[in-house]
């Protein structure tokens, strides 16, 4: 059986699916990988176009209906995460007047800075905001096009050394506010696959990312192609930043943290309700 399996091309990502594509794990599954950035992968999500991808939590909300939680596979930040930047030091207040470059309206960090916006200052605040591809914006940031940009990716390790300031880390905010980890990307599977494949796929994905942690240098070799002109040690810190132990099993502290987060973007307005089936 073919299974399509989205995922995007980002190194972290690429680290944790090296198991499956180096052909580490068995398995009678076909798995086709299908390399996108997450923004399209959530709108193919919405209309359940993939066997198996990966969404951002922010999305999950839109396809719990289509899809169910992996344990295996999820990215959270462990008090770090998607940052809002300038170029010159800024108070968070003052973006209310600010234009905020944002990767996409069903990213994980953009419905978090939502929630951030909502508490500081009210659910009828504006949120000024311009989706850019989330690898543009660093340099329209530093260019002057934005007042201030939402980063995610690799963008969180290399932001000071193009000169730019740090507003907010929203990881660090969720971590104050709740003490879990700031859910951002989960791999999702089809319910209509039925549960021996579900199953099957879910093993997979748990030896896949098993297969990376285990075999770090070559998964990593691998993972360059994928780095957008990271060096190694820059590389290494990223991937080691969101392919862990969490990673490998969310644990039901990890499922606890996207329940969180989805019934406070409920409870705001931001999200539908939904009930998070888990794949065990």
């Amino acid at each position: 059986m073919r299974i399509r399996l989205g995922h995007s091309p980002d190194s972290d990502d690429a680290f944790m699916f090296w198991g499956l594509a180096s052909g580490r794990v068995r398995t009678e599954l076909e798995f086709e990988h299908i390399l996108r950035d997450i923004q399209t992968l959530n709108e193919w999500a919405m209309q359940g176009l993939l066997e198996s991808t990966a969404v951002s939590v922010h999305a999950f909300a839109h396809v719990a209906d289509k899809y169910a939680l992996l344990r295996h596979g999820g990215s959270f930040g462990e008090g770090y995460g998607p940052m809002v930047i300038a170029r010159e030091p800024l108070e968070f207040e003052a973006l209310r007047e600010k234009t905020v470059a944002v990767p996409g309206r069903l990213t994980s960090a953009f419905l978090e800075l939502r929630l951030l916006w909502t508490e500081r200052f009210g659910e009828d605040a504006e949120l000024r905001h311009e989706v850019v591809p989330f690898d543009e914006i660093l340099p329209a940031v530093k260019e002057g096009r934005f007042d201030a940009g939402l980063i995610i990716h690799e963008g969180q390790l290399t932001y000071e050394r193009e000169g730019l300031s740090l507003v907010v880390d929203l990881g660090q905010w969720w971590r104050d506010k709740t003490g879990l980890p700031l859910p951002l990307g989960v791999n999702v599977v089809r319910k209509d696959l039925g549960p021996d494949v579900m199953a099957e796929v879910s093993r997979c994905m748990r030896e896949s990312i098993e297969a990376g942690l285990a075999h770090r240098e070559e998964a990593l070799q691998y993972a360059l192609r994928f780095a957008r002109g990271m060096d190694l040690q820059t590389s290494d810190r990223f991937v080691g930043m969101y392919v862990n132990d969490r990673t490998r099993d969310m644990g039901e502290e990890g499922v606890a943290a996207i329940r969180l987060l989805l019934a406070e973007g409920a409870r705001n307005g931001l999200v539908p309700e939904v009930a998070v089936e888990v794949v065990d």
